[in-house]
């Protein structure tokens, strides 16, 4: 399979952002430029990537072809075969290649996709969580609470620009310190046996643990979402204090992250929860949390904390994945084959 091609009007690139619930879409007509034409799809309503994509091209009206695409899914990536995490989507990489006329597809983690978005992103698309500026030449991480919990690094390598560093960090012991936090482990622990960040730190773990924390409290209280949640929190103590705990855990988890990828860059937070609570978030113990590592304590007061406001930045990970590819081409340095 050839390598990518620069896009353009007659043979655009194709990026996409599959997560758990959502499949974004966008297109790319010129190196370098931002995804356009961008629209989200229920991904349960479509049987897989090549039939959504189709959709997607048909719903923009668009006349050309894509030569090129990147996607961005929720989930491992290794061979051919993509299967999604949280999703019923399970498809070949190849044979979606063939079914959508490509000349080059890439799949890619999301959050991976993601952290190649981070030199992209300007003032606008950023809001400060705590700590001082970015350091733009130093490693960063990325994670996020949505459908699950997404976690990645971006460190620069000499003659390369940057690399992303995938992983499933979200399926780590969940950082519980205090005994309030202790205490819902220990109850999620005997219902279900092993407790992991994602069990909380996520859109369904939020309403898990608004639930597990009214049984600890001894209060009856209904089922609630994340939005529900988030969106009684100013008149429900339960969703208040449900909230507060949220965001502690992230930052203990954050800290976490800073301090195994060496993240002097910043640490950066997606998804799709955070940017309805801004302001709990700016008054919660996230970032008291994230800095109280003991001996590590100063180390991580260096590190910012920055909130992605920006729309659908992992479609613009995912152009930065293709560019990276163009330019790759165009040095004449080896790289190694895709799919």
């Amino acid at each position: 399979m050839s390598r990518p091609q620069p896009p353009s009007k007659q043979r655009p690139w194709l990026v996409a952002d599959i997560g758990g619930t959502n499949a974004r879409f966008g297109l790319v007509e010129e190196p370098g430029t931002r995804p356009e034409r961008v629209r989200r799809l229920e991904g349960a309503e479509h049987a897989d990537l090549a039939a959504a994509a189709t959709a997607y091209l048909e719903q923009v009206g668009a006349t050309a072809e894509p030569g090129a695409a990147c996607v961005a899914v929720a989930g491992p990536v290794g061979g051919d075969r993509v299967r999604l995490t949280n999703s019923h989507w399970d498809f070949s990489a190849a044979a979606t290649r063939g079914r959508l006329g490509l000349d080059h597809l890439e799949v890619v983690n999301d959050f991976a996709a993601l952290a190649l978005s981070l030199p992209r992103l300007g003032g606008a698309d950023l809001v400060s969580l705590g700590g001082p500026d970015t350091v733009p030449e130093g490693p960063m991480a990325v994670l996020g609470p949505g459908t699950g919990l997404g976690v990645a690094g971006l460190v620069p390598a000499e003659g390369a620009g940057w690399v992303p560093v995938p992983g499933e960090g979200g399926h780590v012991d969940v950082p519980a310190v205090d005994e309030r936090e202790w205490e819902i482990v220990r109850l999620l622990r005997a219902r279900q046996g092993a407790v992991t960040a994602e069990c909380l730190l996520c859109g369904p773990g939020l309403g898990r643990l608004h639930g597990a924390l009214a049984e600890v409290r001894g209060v009856a209280a209904p089922e609630r979402t994340a939005a529900e949640i988030c969106a009684e929190a100013t008149e429900d103590r339960l969703c208040a204090e449900a909230l507060d705990v949220f965001c502690c855990l992230l930052g203990g988890f954050a800290g976490n992250a800073a301090l195994s990828l060496g993240a002097t860059g910043g640490v950066f937070l997606g998804g799709g929860i955070l940017p309805r609570i801004i302001p709990v978030v700016r008054s919660s113990g996230f970032r008291r949390r994230f800095e109280d590592k003991h001996r590590m304590n100063d180390y991580l007061h260096g590190i910012a904390t920055m909130l992605i406001v920006a729309q659908d930045p992992a479609l613009l990970g995912a152009a930065a994945r293709l560019d990276q590819r163009l330019e790759t081409v165009q040095g004449d340095v080896h790289e190694p084959a895709q799919q």
